[in-house]
């Protein structure tokens, strides 16, 4: 491991296991043997005795031998009792929870075994060996370090497999829309994670919206790129609403680009329906687009105030081409102020997979930890959020967020998180100049930590290292939400040159 992998790994204990609210739930983890008459019939619907019929990488089909048969199997096996929950409470091997450390640690030396397209059979083997290991430890309901390794183990195991094995869909299962819906849901209400992206960028908005007053008759177009499902958009509507009067009708389009026609039309109807309970005041109007769609006419009003919203969106676009199209058609709009809102990661194609991956390791382990914050250990909205959202995008990074993977760059989804100095480079290399960012939207969010942080002092997000915290970054240029030590989320305001 790099000396860089090393300092990262250490610097991983400041977001697992350091602070007292953990120190307090540690004990022994009881395991227990189980029957494996579960996951022996589900294997035996689908599988043959022949050792292909479980369908690994590819990379590895050359060094299989008929003892991976029994390791999968095991692998399996102990993955399925780890899901019913219930091996704690059984006698079995006694496992000491010291601080998480050694999870991580044989986390992290699983992960080496993938570095470098390491396809030794020794490799394959031992990375079996320890995801076994690490599936007799991990739980859906443990402590914060046990619930992520358990979605990084998955991860892996699904990375051993092939696209077409039935096991490898067991690993990568899809939520509902449903499902996402309600873990998003869940997440917007607890944690001030979405609220701070959406809430900072709405006050950019409306600061430029109110600047340019007196020569906008009163008419604000916000052009989001991805509007999912209209969570942002009610507070400023609100705001709007409260600054207009009947002889000073205020209008705002929102054209917001979806998945599908179904989650527009949803939307729409919220949004809609929300705006009707500010009287006549407030004139709103939604323009819904499918994501990709060929856009020819925007509808602009003459003298209008254009916004361009750009709320974790340009990470989900699969290449750096995709990325410059489209900052390239949004500078063609000359919006008065362009929002960007990206996760804190690194993407570089250059990097090593175990670098990477302990970069994403880093990310997560702060979510899960944050979220101990915002729920009780028992909550049932936090284990939705973590399976249906969380989970979901780790397993998709180790699996598709390598350049390696496939033979280059797929169009599959999966965040790719960079750096604020990264995308302040490609903006600018594209046109555009930073913002500052307002002393009003520090304030506001300092008193959305205050109102969200449920489980730690009201000091606490002032501190270095404390919970959650904010903090002006690029000489104000831009602003991020952090948890502990580690960035979150940065919010930056941009305008075309």
């Amino acid at each position: 491991m790099e000396d860089s992998d090393e300092d990262e790994l250490l610097n991983l204990t400041l977001s697992v296991a350091t602070t007292d609210r953990e120190r307090k739930k540690k004990g022994k983890i009881i395991i227990r043997d189980t029957s494996s008459s579960n996951i022996a019939c589900s294997m035996s619907s689908t599988t043959t005795p022949h050792h292909n019929t479980y369908m690994m990488n590819s990379s590895y089909d050359n060094n299989l031998e008929e003892g991976y048969e029994g390791k999968i199997f095991r692998l399996l096996q102990m993955r399925d009792q780890m899901l019913r929950q219930d091996h704690r409470r059984n006698k079995g091997v006694v496992v000491e929870d010291a601080n998480g450390l050694p999870l991580i640690h044989l986390l992290l030396r699983t992960a080496t075994l993938f570095d470098n397209n390491n396809n030794s059979s020794n490799s394959f083997g031992s990375a079996l060996e320890n995801l076994t290991s690490l599936y007799q430890v991990v739980s859906l309901t443990g402590d914060s370090v046990q619930r992520v390794v358990a979605y990084f183990a998955d991860g892996l195991a699904a990375r051993l497999l092939t696209r077409n094995s039935p096991f490898y869909n067991m690993l990568m299962e899809e939520p509902t829309t449903e499902e996402e819906f309600l873990a998003f849901t869940d997440l917007y209400r607890v944690s001030p994670y979405y609220q701070f992206a959406h809430f900072t960028a709405n006050q950019a908005i409306l600061e430029v919206f109110e600047k340019e007053g007196d020569r906008n008759n009163l008419a604000l177009h916000v052009i989001d790129f991805d509007v999912s499902y209209g969570f942002q958009w009610p507070s400023l509507i609100q705001s709007l609403s409260e600054k207009a009067t009947s002889g000073n009708r205020i209008s705002l389009r929102v054209t917001g680009f979806g998945k599908n026609l179904k989650e527009l039309q949803e939307t729409e109807s919220r949004l809609i329906s929300f705006s009707k309970g500010f009287g006549n005041n407030l004139v709103f109007e939604f323009q819904g687009l499918l994501k990709g769609s060929r856009v020819i006419n925007l509808r602009k009003k003459k003298n209008e105030t254009v916004a361009v919203n750009l709320v974790t969106y340009l990470n989900t676009l699969s290449c750096f081409m995709k990325i410059s199209d489209t900052l390239g058609f949004v500078h063609s709009l000359n919006p008065s102020i362009v929002v960007l809102v990206e996760q804190e990661g690194s993407r570089s194609g250059n990097r090593s997979f175990l670098s990477r991956f302990t970069d994403t390791l880093h990310y997560f382990a702060a979510m899960f930890d944050s979220l101990d914050d915002c729920l009780p250990v028992e909550s049932s909205e936090r284990l939705r959020i973590e399976k249906k959202l969380l989970g979901k995008e780790i397993k998709s990074m180790i699996n598709y967020y390598d350049d390696d993977m496939e033979g280059g760059d797929v169009d599959y989804y999966s965040p790719k998180y960079e750096r604020m100095e990264t995308w302040k480079a490609r903006m600018e290399n594209h046109g555009f100049c930073g913002n500052k960012i307002s002393s009003k939207s520090m304030i506001q969010a300092k008193l959305l930590l205050k109102m969200r942080t449920h489980y730690c002092s009201p000091h606490q997000f002032e501190e270095e290292g404390g919970g959650f915290r904010v903090s002006e970054r690029d000489d104000g240029r831009a602003i991020s939400l952090g948890w502990q030590n580690r960035f979150l989320l940065t919010v930056s305001a941009w305008q075309p040159i």
